[in-house]
């Protein structure tokens, strides 16, 4: 298998790999800054309850986020190690993977 095969458009399975880390460091600076500029403005108990579960809403949207992209990158994974396998040319996915590729995708739409 190699990480420089193209998966759709220009994106090879690399640059993939390279989004899901780019974007995990990303969230966690942004989530650091978001609880360093929140802190402050904590000052008693009932501050805390407003604002602890913003700070978790957001962080569960991007762990979903990245979810969603590591479960396409194992789908593409496979399907490069059965071309591998297989000597095909193009990408063969299963009915399975494919329902799973439309679904992740539809996820991954409606949460934009």
């Amino acid at each position: 298998m190699s990480l420089d095969n193209i998966i759709f458009k220009k994106k090879k399975f690399s640059d993939i790999l390279e989004e899901i880390y780019n974007n995990q460091k990303k969230k966690e600076n942004q989530i650091s800054a978001l609880i360093g500029e929140l802190k402050p403005l904590i000052t008693d108990i009932g501050d805390a309850t407003l604002v602890v579960p913003l700070i978790k809403e957001y962080m569960e949207i991007g762990i979903k986020n990245d979810e969603q992209l590591i479960k396409m990158a194992t789908i593409v994974q496979r399907a490069l190690q059965v071309q591998a396998q297989t000597g095909a040319n193009d990408l063969i996915f299963s009915d399975e993977e494919k329902a799973q590729l439309f679904d992740l995708a539809k996820n991954v739409g409606d949460k934009k």
